[in-house]
């Protein structure tokens, strides 16, 4: 993002990220967590909360700083650039933290959110099942109502943060008799007995988050920890695709950046034919396009934080976070694929990131909803406005020669 048009507040903010990014991430950890060494990073959440850089969002009563999604998406990008596993685990105490803030009791806050951002207690979010991943309301983990206690069942996969968590925010249903969307209640369980997490998975890429299956069986929730009211996990679903879209938008555009970049100054050094490869336009154009891809992005992105921090949610927002997490996610896919064409067979190797960073970015376009998925809700609510709205600027469709020809405007 461009220094000229950030705050003062925001520029420093972005520095702190970068700083820290720069000095408390370790070379090692990266490569042992891509190795599978390092299963799940708890040490790395615990100096981001040390460095009070976990839920900026939030209050500070709770330990937040009382910012906006316009300083939150700055310090992503920078985290961003680590790939895609650190920028996730990053992202879930502000994922978990908005369903807690927004529609949790004052004592759910206390006992749940401050010591998240703390960094004395790790999260994840439960929502896809074995069934199926963008069918939300399919969900078939049940949490059946007895007295003082919610007994939990069914199991849950594809979870970041499984490996590690010691707080899960679970989708069950809750109302198997109603209608998908007012069957589901959200929980937050904390990791105990009943609760078994398996670390199953062999990952392409974003490796070392701690990615597993988690098994619930019989556990008994206490009914406090009932997130909202009762079988009303649509609205709050509603409001997680914000902070899960956008974390995820934010995140592609570090990784994209720190693609192109090894490439741009590859292809500044390196030659053939006598010359600096970037000076032949089948290399140098691929690095105008990636640059254009990522600067279109990366304003997009920005525009949608600001435009949450203005009116928070809506139908809007909830196309525009759409379209930013489709937008940034794809463009981190292509400009990275460029990144890799750029520098040829090196590229493909281990001696660069490009190869990690590819791995990591084809996550990005399947997770926190697919952008097939995006691309439903984008048309679905630009329809909703254009055909609920009256044209308040000029009627271009009669601008044309033949507009009013009898018979020709048939629709049926």
């Amino acid at each position: 993002m461009s220094d000229f048009i950030l705050t003062t507040e925001q520029r420093d903010l972005r520095d702190e990220a970068r700083a820290f990014v720069s000095k408390e991430v370790p070379r090692q950890l990266l490569l042992d967590m891509d190795a599978d060494k390092i299963r799940y990073p708890r040490e790395y959440i615990q100096k981001l909360a040390a460095h009070r850089l976990l839920g900026l969002r939030f209050p500070e009563e709770w330990g937040g700083r009382g910012m906006g999604w316009s300083h939150e998406v700055l310090v992503l990008e920078e985290i961003g650039v680590l790939g895609a596993t650190l920028a996730c685990l990053y992202s879930l105490p502000s994922i978990v933290g908005e369903a807690i803030h927004v529609f949790g009791s004052h004592e759910q806050k206390e006992k749940f959110l401050a010591p998240v951002l703390e960094g004395r207690m790790t999260v994840a979010e439960a929502l896809t099942e074995p069934r199926g991943g963008s069918d939300f309301f399919g969900a078939t983990a049940t949490a059946k109502r007895e007295g003082d206690f919610y007994i939990l069942n069914g199991q849950k996969r594809f979870i970041v943060g499984a490996e590690g968590a010691d707080l899960f925010l679970v989708y069950a249903c809750t109302n198997p008799d109603a209608s998908s969307h007012k069957a589901i209640s959200a929980l937050l369980v904390e990791r105990g007995e009943g609760v078994e997490v398996q670390h199953v998975y062999g990952l392409m890429g974003t490796r070392g988050g701690g990615t597993g299956r988690v098994y619930f069986r019989n556990v008994h929730v206490p009914a406090e920890n009932l997130i909202g009211r009762e079988h009303d996990a649509y609205t709050i679903f509603n409001q997680m695709m914000i902070p899960e879209r956008m974390t995820s938008a934010a995140g592609a555009l570090g990784l994209a950046r720190a693609a192109l970049e090894i490439a741009a100054r590859y292809a500044d050094r390196r030659k053939a034919f006598g010359q600096k490869i970037r000076e032949f336009e089948g290399v140098n154009f691929k690095v105008a396009e990636s640059l254009t891809r990522l600067d279109a992005a990366r304003a997009l992105v920005h525009e949608t934080a600001r435009i949450i921090d203005s009116i928070g949610n809506s139908e809007y927002v909830r196309r525009m976070v759409s379209e930013s997490k489709k937008f940034a996610t794809d463009t981190a896919w292509a400009v990275v694929n460029d990144a890799m064409q750029i520098m040829g067979g090196i590229g493909y190797t281990n001696v660069y990131p490009i190869e990690r960073l590819l791995r990591d970015a084809r996550l990005m376009t399947i997770w926190t909803g697919t952008n097939e998925i995006m691309n439903l809700v984008i048309q679905h609510e630009y329809y909703k406005e254009l055909l609920a709205s009256v044209p308040s600027a000029r009627d271009v469709e009669a601008d044309a020669l033949s507009a009013d020809v009898d018979g020709e405007k048939v629709y049926e």
